[in-house]
């Protein structure tokens, strides 16, 4: 392999692994699908010419993606229903976590994406006590699949490192 072809694969590796770390970093922010930026790591990956592609690998790794992209949407609405709350409740949830990413302090996200799911339970019932219920069904749904997102993520990263150690 001459240089220049050395030179492609090794930008083809650090273009995948910035975009897998994108992802990683997607897990906690509502605005970037963490798992299937991270996916698209592995498949840049895949044009460096000393990786073979492995179909496998990408066929298990999208499903996985888009699977995940399906829950993250489903079980924070279902753990809010398990605590009685409504669908105000997620998308309070899900506008903390947007606007916890801009306030500058430690666990800014997490506290911001309870307030808004409390927020958004109170506009729609007025009990505090209930929307306080709901809004910790809808928090923990939240976080439940970030920290998902966040090791199929890192998994996907994994994957990498040993494919580029590998060949």
């Amino acid at each position: 392999m001459d240089i220049w072809m050395a030179g492609l694969n090794s930008i083809w590796y650090g273009v995948g692994f910035i975009i897998a770390l994108v992802g990683l970093a997607g897990s906690f922010l509502p605005v970037i699908p963490g798992p299937l930026v991270s996916w698209s790591g592995i498949l840049i990956l895949q044009l460096a010419t000393p990786v073979p592609v492995n179909y496998y690998i990408l066929s298990i790794t999208l499903i996985v993606s888009i699977a995940l992209m399906i829950a993250d949407y489903v079980i924070p609405y279902l753990s809010s229903k398990k605590y009685g709350g409504s669908k105000y409740g997620g998308i309070g949830a899900s506008l903390g976590l947007i606007i916890g990413i801009f306030v500058p302090f430690p666990l800014a996200i997490l506290i911001c994406a309870f307030l808004g799911a409390f927020i958004g339970e109170m506009l729609y019932k007025s009990d505090h006590r209930q929307a306080y219920k709901a809004a910790i069904g809808s928090f923990l749904g939240v976080i439940a699949t970030d920290l998902l997102k966040f090791l199929v993520s890192l998994a996907f990263l994994i994957i990498m490192i040993y494919q580029v150690v590998a060949y």
